[in-house]
């Protein structure tokens, strides 16, 4: 499928079309590929891309937009230095930012849409979680504590709200947006309501570890490696998790990018923990799943279009079924921090 970069949020009637969230991906992929080759032409084929990805900077329509460039703009400045790509996601930082929701019982980023269209307003989804870390990033580059401010509200506010008390996870949630009250947890990409998509925890993961990262506070890391815990006790020993763990048909559809996503995270949960054999834990975890997607999940056939098979983007909408996608592809590649550590993008130190 082919989209150009500038398509946004929108709404369609009742449905919402979440626009060209993954742009950003393949500028990642790229300076990934310059810092295992050292090859220049991939910095060159990448700061080409950029030029079409620099517009979403200033689209507010989308939390999408912490994906788009923490993915490219991030890195890109983290490897070069060149301040064009830190003003780039600083801009996009404060569109983030503007999409906060303050109510009577805490903070929330809306997901999609304009913030005059109500639906967007109320609405938020367990992907934010993995958005709000340009967020940190804004805050640390640019001295400005507002980005904190609204990326661990939004933190707080989604662990009360998406957490169920067995660890698993709502995909969105809607809210009253004057109490703050939540309406009802419900699903876009799960199988329904109540189960438990895989993705959808990484999400969560990524952003937890992120605040527990900016803030220094051991709770957030706590929830993190909980429900991290939890996803590997319903995989089971497996590499790649169904994509939704409660499907219940006999050969559920496999999704090789949510292990892509966790093992990314895993390397953080190792980096952050105090404790030693936690660190350990983690760092095994963190190792043995791309090496089972290596082994197992690969893509050899020059047909396939992607480096990972058998993701699944969206199972619900029958789109990207068995299929690469370029996020999983992304994070698959992230993992190089095992190998490389804080060459890709800024490692987290461990909380004291």
């Amino acid at each position: 499928m082919l989209m150009s970069s500038s398509v946004s949020a929108v709404n369609h009637g009742e449905n919402w079309d979440h626009g060209n969230w993954f742009c950003g991906f393949w500028v990642g992929l790229l300076l990934a590929a310059y810092l295992h080759s050292g090859d220049e032409k991939f910095v060159s084929f990448a700061r080409d891309r950029m030029a079409l990805v620099a517009q979403c900077a200033d689209d507010g329509n989308t939390h999408d937009i912490g994906f788009i460039f923490l993915s490219s703009a991030v890195p890109f400045y983290h490897i070069t230095g060149e301040r064009l790509y830190r003003d780039m996601a600083m801009r996009a930082a404060e569109r983030l930012r503007a999409r906060l929701v303050v109510t009577r019982r805490g903070s929330y980023i809306s997901s999609w849409g304009p913030m005059d269209d109500p639906r967007g307003r109320e609405s938020s989804a367990i992907d934010t979680m993995a958005n709000i870390p340009l967020l940190y990033w804004a805050a640390r580059e640019s001295g400005d504590a507002s980005f904190q401010l609204a990326a661990v509200s939004h933190a707080r506010m989604t662990d009360r709200s998406f957490t169920r008390p067995d660890q698993t996870l709502y995909h969105a949630v809607q809210y009253d947006t004057v109490s703050g009250v939540r309406l009802r947890g419900y699903t876009f990409q799960g199988y329904s309501d109540e189960p438990s998509w895989s993705r959808g925890t990484g999400w969560a993961v990524y952003g937890l570890a992120a605040t527990a990262a900016a803030t220094g506070d051991r709770a957030y890391l706590d929830r993190a490696s909980s429900l991290a815990k939890k996803w590997l006790e319903q995989l089971g020993g497996c590499i790649v998790p169904p994509w939704d763990f409660d499907d219940p048909a006999p050969r559920p559809v496999l999704d090789s990018s949510a292990s892509a996503m966790m093992a990314a995270v895993l390397v953080d949960l190792a980096h952050l923990h105090p404790e030693e054999d936690q660190r350990i834990f983690w760092r095994g975890e963190a190792e043995r799943l791309p090496s089972g997607l290596c082994s197992e999940f690969l893509a050899t056939d020059q047909a396939h279009r992607g480096i990972l098979k058998k993701a699944c983007y969206s199972k619900p909408h029958n789109v990207g079924v068995e299929s690469a996608v370029m996020f999983g592809d992304y994070f698959f590649e992230a993992i190089m921090r095992l190998l490389m550590p804080g060459k890709f993008i800024r490692q987290y130190e461990r909380l004291g």
